[in-house]
Formats: structure tokens, C-alpha cells, sequence
């Protein structure tokens, strides 16, 4: 990493315009992957990533400036170039380096790393194998498998000093089942921040086998009905709704410029009564964790929503001067390519009171989404629609037949006004989050939640 004297020497660069802040971000990642297709290899990788950047800000007019060449004359000439394009700051003294400060949220016995890729691949050659033979319907197995060291380092000129060592694990399986010429697909993608024990540990064939049996239930379903109806939505990775329709509309992303349905919404009431949720970048070995945010912030467990009423928002440095107040420690980029924006990291809907199976027999009519896919969202206006990846109807307070083709339409405000019911099995799942600072992991998560009315887009078998 780069000495504290050259760091220094390019922040003072950086100050000698109109700058009242100036931050350096140092990045080294090291990652190796390996992509099956029906057993075979198709992919294997390893690769070391390495790159500056450099931020500056003037109020809220910022300049950032990167490069992946660490010679201190060729960073300070950045910093000069930078300083001469930002305009309209007020002189700001430099402050004194703290001491460095290092920090971890990853939770290691084996560091995977250290594993060969031949482990990683018959790991996945198992698996698909086995989903390959389960049944003639299974026509296509994709399976992948991730890890990388990411260790950052952030200077800046009000004297922060932190490092980070971020290490994840990542793998997938996608089955296809085929019946004629309809395709559907069951897939599972944990992510973890802890050692290759994990993977060890893992129950892969028992989840193929559920990826199966979701592939082949969808291929052999009739429709979903359309209209306005109850829906239940599974835990885990149903916390995708809240995450998009919800989550990115209270970040200051959108907050800060008034682009969000929540804008000006702190200390009312945007939710059922019923809900709570957070957003908590503290868990260890979490796969959305972070102890140091790439700003240098401290992260936080942070409460966006109690009993329904907005409590705080996702606030990052920049959204912090708009707002007029404190950053959060949310401010995350893809890489040092990128210049940090408020970004969500382990966000869920917290537990409830209520046992999952009374939730489903207290419904009359309606769809039960066990698994959500993917979807878009307008946090403007809070409009989504998302895609269930496996649904069932409900009738008479018991699981009936599966429905394929099941997509939830509506709006993020309205949904959260509309649960009525939260279950007691919170339970989190792993992500990419795509934003204006590129993708990055997040958990998602929710209890089963039963939503009273919302729009459901199908068609009758």
C-alpha cells in the first residue's frame, strides 16, 4: 500500500484548489472463480486488481479522479488535475492523520483463497451431476463459485485513517427443467463472509435438490390468476421487494435531491405499524457486512423503520451536505473505479409475532410466494414489479397448486401501508445491489410477511 508520506503529499496536492475535502481510497482485491455448464468447465480465474482513487469536494460539487498507476509523481499530478476542476469551496485546514486503524467483519478458519480451484470444481461437478440425473425434465445445470480479498485504505483530509480486509465466498446452481417449450428455472446463490468451512459444511446436495423440484413444479404449473389479492411472500430473499421498492427510495442517493416517494417523510409514518426494519452493516461474516465503509465511516445498525414511523435514512458523505446531517457510514463503491454513494448493506424487514402457518391458514383466498426473482423499480415514484420464482395458490387457509407466471406490480408505499401480517422466521439471503457506484453484495431479507391487497399480473391457466 501506498507510504503515509506520499498519501499526505497527494491530499495536500489535492487541497491546493477550491477543495474544502479530499479523500484518497486504495484498493487491492484478489479473486478466483470457477464456472460449470452440465459438468463442464467452462470458466476459471484468478486475477489481482489494484487502483487509486482520488476525491475531492467543493459544498456538494465533487471531482473524483482514479488510476491504477501508484507512482506518488503520477498520483499528485491527478490530485493537481482534479484540484484545478472543482470549484466553489471554502479554504479548509488539513487535519492530522489519526493513527491507522484496521478492521475486519470476516469471520475465517480456512481462507478460501488458499483452496485449489480443482476443490471449487468437483465441488460443483457433484452437484450438478446430481441435479443432471435427478429426472429427464432437468436439461440444464449452471453452477459458479467466487471468492476474493479485498482490502482497502482511506485517507482523507479531516485525518481519517482505516484499513479493511473484506473476504467473501459466493456460489450458485441454476437448474432448467424443459417440458415441451416452456423452461423454468430453480436456483440458490449463497454468499457468506466467513472461510471455506462454510462451503464445507454447506448442505449442497439437499439444496439441488430443492432447485430441482422448484424447476419441475414450475415446468408442469398452470398460470397464476390476475388482479388484486392477498399475497403472502416467503422469507429470505422475498426481502428483494423491500430492498428495491423500498430500501433505495431511503437512500440519500435519491433523498438528498429529492428524488425519492420518502423525501421529507423522517418521523412519520411510511409503514404498517407492524413493521420494523433496519439496515445493519455490523453483522460478522454476513455476506453485506462492513466494519469500515469505503469512506472511511465507521458502519452502523441502522433503524429505518419502527412500528411503521421513518427513522432515519442512508446517509453518505455527500448526502450528508445536502441533507444537513451526519453521515450514517453507508457511503460503498464497486471498486476504486468508482466514487462512493449511500448504498444499502444487510437490509431486512425485522422479525414479527406471528407463526408463518397461521398467516397462511388466516387466508382465505390468494398466492403464497415461497421465492421471489428478479424485478425493477422507479424510487421516485416507488413503482416496482417483480417476478416470483416460485408461487402456489392458497384457498380456504391451505397450500393448493403451484402457478407460474405470478408478478407482483405496485408501489413501495403502498406495500409497506398494506402488510398485515409478519411472521416470526426472519431469515436473510444474499445479493448484488446495482447503483451509480457500481454492484455490490447486500443481504436481503424478511419473516414471512402477508401483504393485504397488491396487484398480481398472470393470466388464467
Amino acid at each position: 500500500m501506498l507510504s503515509e508520506v506520499t498519501v499526505s503529499r497527494i491530499i495536500e496536492a489535492a487541497m491546493s484548489g477550491q477543495a474544502d475535502f479530499a479523500e484518497v481510497f486504495e484498493e487491492e482485491k484478489k479473486v478466483s472463480s470457477v464456472g460449470l455448464l452440465n459438468k463442464r468447465t467452462i470458466r476459471a480465474a484468478s486475477g489481482i486488481n489494484y487502483g487509486v482513487g482520488i476525491r475531492l469536494m467543493a459544498g456538494t460539487n465533487v471531482v473524483y479522479v482514479y488510476t491504477c498507476d501508484k507512482s506518488e509523481d503520477a498520483l499528485i499530478k491527478l490530485a493537481k488535475e482534479a484540484a484545478s476542476a472543482v470549484k466553489g469551496g471554502k479554504t479548509s485546514d488539513i487535519k492530522e492523520v489519526e493513527a491507522l486503524s484496521k478492521s475486519t467483519p470476516s469471520i475465517l478458519v480456512t481462507d478460501p483463497l488458499s483452496v485449489s480451484k480443482k476443490v471449487n470444481i468437483d465441488f460443483l461437478k457433484e452437484a450438478s451431476e446430481f441435479a443432471l440425473n435427478y429426472d429427464e425434465l432437468i436439461t440444464q445445470v449452471a453452477s459458479s463459485y467466487a471468492t476474493s480479498n479485498r482490502v482497502i485504505h482511506i485517507t482523507n483530509s479531516e485525518g481519517i485513517n482505516k484499513e479493511e480486509s473484506q473476504t467473501r465466498i459466493r456460489f450458485s446452481i441454476e437448474t432448467v427443467a424443459t417440458k415441451g417449450t416452456e423452461k423454468q428455472t430453480g436456483r440458490i446463490a449463497p454468499g457468506t463472509m466467513r472461510g471455506y468451512e462454510f462451503v464445507e459444511e454447506y448442505p449442497m446436495i439437499d439444496k439441488t435438490r430443492e432447485c430441482c423440484e422448484t424447476a419441475i413444479r414450475m415446468v408442469n404449473a398452470g398460470y397464476a390468476p390476475s388482479g388484486k389479492m392477498p399475497v403472502i411472500i416467503g422469507n429470505g430473499f422475498g426481502g428483494v421487494i423491500f430492498h428495491e421498492a423500498c430500501g433505495h427510495a431511503l437512500e440519500a442517493t435519491a433523498v438528498g435531491i429529492k428524488a425519492s416517494c420518502f423525501t421529507d417523510k423522517l418521523g412519520k409514518q411510511i409503514a404498517s405499524s407492524i413493521v420494523t426494519a433496519r439496515d445493519d452493516a455490523r453483522i460478522e461474516g454476513e455476506w453485506g457486512s462492513y466494519m469500515t465503509d469505503d469512506t472511511g465511516r465507521k458502519s452502523s445498525n441502522l433503524l429505518l423503520i419502527e412500528n411503521g414511523i421513518c427513522k432515519n435514512c442512508l446517509v453518505d458523505d455527500l448526502g450528508a451536505r445536502r441533507m444537513g446531517c451526519e453521515p450514517t457510514g453507508c457511503g460503498r463503491r464497486q471498486d476504486f473505479t468508482y466514487a462512493p454513494t449511500s448504498r444499502m448493506s444487510n437490509t431486512y424487514i425485522d422479525k414479527g409475532e406471528d407463526d408463518p402457518k397461521d398467516i397462511i391458514a388466516d387466508t382465505e383466498y390468494g398466492i403464497y410466494c415461497t421465492k421471489m426473482g428478479g424485478g425493477s423499480v422507479d424510487t421516485a415514484t416507488g413503482e416496482f414489479n417483480f417476478a416470483a420464482e416460485e408461487a402456489f395458490m392458497v384457498r380456504n387457509g391451505k397450500i393448493a397448486e403451484p402457478v407460474r407466471g405470478a408478478t407482483l406490480i405496485g408501489k413501495g408505499q403502498e406495500i409497506l401501508m398494506n402488510i398485515d401480517r409478519v411472521g416470526n422466521d426472519l431469515k436473510l439471503a444474499a445479493g448484488m445491489c446495482g447503483s451509480i457506484s457500481g454492484g455490490v453484495p447486500v443481504t436481503v431479507g424478511q419473516p414471512t410477511i402477508r401483504v393485504s391487497s397488491i396487484l398480481v399480473g398472470g393470466r388464467e391457466a
